[in-house]
């Protein structure tokens, strides 16, 4: 959570904290409908691992005569749309960070979820947020249900008043740290039932999978490996595989891209900012092999039952990757094991701008390219 405005915050502040408890009252007055609400806000790659429980709810016993609305992340809005309609009645997607420092847009998002009468929400991400937590109580309704969750991504001070918000909270045993694992646990509790899923999936048109994907961006410039390793990278494939080579990645790798376009040979396509997230998708599905930091295109991999390295930093160790090892399409992860491993990407380290974080540097070429051969 990072405030520019102080002042539009502080009035944001009030809805968020205080108007929750107002609208709850006034809830009092009307009878809920059927409807349940899920509030899903984060990142790509944590949808990729989140999204298969949908269904899971929309046929549950306890559920399936419900309206069920999602409350998303702008950025897979064509993954939600594409394939999650079946189970989801309306969508509702938003920008959750610029609503820190936006009380209209706050106020009238709120006002919407309000007059939808929800009897239920659900929101069943651990890292809790302070725009998540209220935006679940703006509701009105009692019945809410999430995590106990941890501090990471929302004040202590903030907590303990949202805290109150839940009707129930649940407790994450401390043997589950895996994301898609915690999303298990959090609806095998919630719906009383096991859940057989067993792993993430996509379902794309199948054909023989060829070519090689390089996805060389990481989101954040610190947690990418540098661009010269990959460019050497490119360059042993070319010496040993006749596979097409693919680079991928959005907006942010353009200049990335550019620099290794300009030094490799033919055989290079640069699909890097040319592809929309479902085309992605696709490409990646159909591939043989994608080489890539920790990012929502390894978790894409393996939905689509693709191979994949993964060079992989600290921050989040293994609640992303690496995946535990009953998992069939799992990545294979390099990395440089560090004692400050879990830092949630707070490095202890100082680093020049141009320079990775440490254990993302610290991961060699020779060990991503042993891992590669035999894929080879």
């Amino acid at each position: 959570m990072h405030i520019k405005n102080r002042n539009l915050f502080r009035i944001n502040r009030i809805i968020l904290l205080k108007l929750p408890w107002l609208l709850r009252f006034f809830s009092i007055l009307r009878r809920p409908s059927k409807r349940l609400l899920i509030i899903k806000t984060d990142a790509i790659g944590d949808y990729i691992l989140f999204r298969n429980f949908i269904e899971v709810v929309k046929t549950s016993a306890l559920y399936k005569d419900y309206h069920i609305d999602l409350l998303g992340n702008i950025l897979w809005r064509d993954i939600a749309i594409t394939y999650d309609t079946r189970f989801i009645d309306e969508f509702i997607f938003i920008k959750a960070d610029d609503l820190y420092e936006a009380p209209l847009k706050t106020l009238k998002l709120g006002w919407r979820l309000f007059r939808k009468n929800y009897q239920i929400v659900l929101q069943p991400t651990y890292a809790r947020t302070l725009i998540n937590d209220s935006l679940a109580a703006l509701t009105g309704t009692k019945q809410i249900i999430g995590f106990y969750g941890d501090d990471n991504q929302i004040l202590e001070r903030y907590k303990v008043k949202t805290d109150k918000f839940y009707i129930k909270q649940l407790m994450l045993p401390h043997n589950i740290y895996f994301e898609f694992e915690r999303s298990r646990f959090f609806f095998e509790t919630t719906l009383n039932c096991p859940i057989p899923l067993k792993a993430p999936f996509i379902k794309v048109k199948e054909t023989t999978k060829n070519g090689i994907v390089i996805f060389p961006g990481a989101g954040v410039f610190k947690r990418g490996w540098e661009k010269e390793k990959f460019l050497a990278l490119i360059q042993l494939i070319l010496q040993h595989s006749s596979q097409r080579i693919y680079l991928a990645g959005g907006p942010t790798e353009v200049q990335t891209g550019n620099y290794l376009m300009k030094h490799l040979p033919q055989g290079v396509s640069n699909l890097i900012s040319e592809t929309s997230l479902l085309q992605l998708i696709d490409i990646i599905g159909n591939s043989s092999l994608l080489i890539a930091n920790e990012t929502s295109a390894i978790h894409i991999a393996a939905a689509t039952n693709t191979k994949s390295v993964c060079i992989l930093g600290g921050g989040h160790f293994e609640r992303f990757s690496p995946y535990p090892l009953n998992y069939d399409m799992q990545p294979v992860c390099i990395y440089e094991k560090m004692e400050c491993y879990n830092c949630n990407w707070i490095c202890i380290f100082k680093t020049e701008e141009y320079q990775p974080f440490p254990c993302i540097s610290n991961v060699s070429l020779a060990n991503v390219w042993q891992a590669i051969l035999p894929m080879l």
